[in-house]
């Protein structure tokens, strides 16, 4: 198996209360052909470099989401993660990881959570959180799966209100949280060099903490061996 550190990110989506919501959004939604450039595509891919394998799986009916759905595709990809992964989550995709690491033991070892834009609760602005996406009351499991959990959000953010920021820090305490005085409104952004920085920073980190246990492991297999050999000298 590959030794690149895997990134998994979620992507953000949309919910509705009802079909005729979600219809007179189709309808009225600006649209383009031309190509979006966003921080999370190639930008991401060339900051990071080879030593990642970036994983960007394209949730299911994200127009119009279901909690219950993005579970069930997030799991199928379970067999494929290693342990030290890092979990990405942009807006809803913020809000699916937060609410299923608080509901669920992560299988594998969470090197660092970063949670972007991610709505708390309803109080959205021009949009529903529905469809299952409700966090529960405790969230405390969230920093026993990820004891390195970052949360950001941007003052200047049209949809998420910074007072999101405080509800998270209230569960949350052992949390980073980071507010941007701007951040082109909902992370629109076709650079993000902070996370880029910090998620190298964590797998340096990682490394060193790794040599210091090799170093005392050796050091403790040798001197079991010269206190072997004192002993055969006796």
């Amino acid at each position: 198996m590959s030794n690149k550190i895997q990134v998994f990110l979620v992507h953000g989506g949309m919910t509705f209360k009802n079909n005729k919501d979600y219809l007179h959004y189709l309808k009225t939604k600006d649209v383009s052909i031309e190509k979006k450039i966003r921080w999370a595509e190639d930008y991401l891919d060339k900051e990071l470099g080879r030593n990642f394998q970036i994983i960007r799986p394209r949730m299911p009916n994200s127009d119009n989401a279901y909690y219950n759905e993005w579970k069930i595709f997030f799991e199928r990809f379970f067999p494929q993660l290693k342990n030290n992964i890092i979990l990405i989550g942009s807006s809803l995709g913020a809000i699916f990881l937060a609410k299923y690491l608080s509901e669920n033991k992560f299988p594998k070892k969470i090197l660092a959570t970063y949670l972007i834009g991610a709505p708390f609760d309803n109080t959205v602005e021009g949009e529903d959180l529905v469809n299952g996406f409700k966090l529960g009351a405790n969230l405390s499991l969230i920093e026993k799966n990820s004891p390195k959990t970052t949360l950001f959000f941007s003052k200047d953010d049209p949809v998420i209100p910074v007072s999101h920021a405080e509800k998270y820090r209230k569960k949350l305490p052992k949390a980073k949280i980071i507010i941007y005085k701007s951040k082109g409104g909902h992370f629109k952004i076709k650079k993000f060099p902070e996370i880029v920085r910090m998620i190298k920073e964590d797998v340096k980190e990682k490394s060193k903490v790794k040599k210091v246990n090799k170093n005392k492991k050796k050091y403790s297999k040798n001197k079991l061996i010269k206190k072997k050999n004192k002993k055969k000298k006796k």
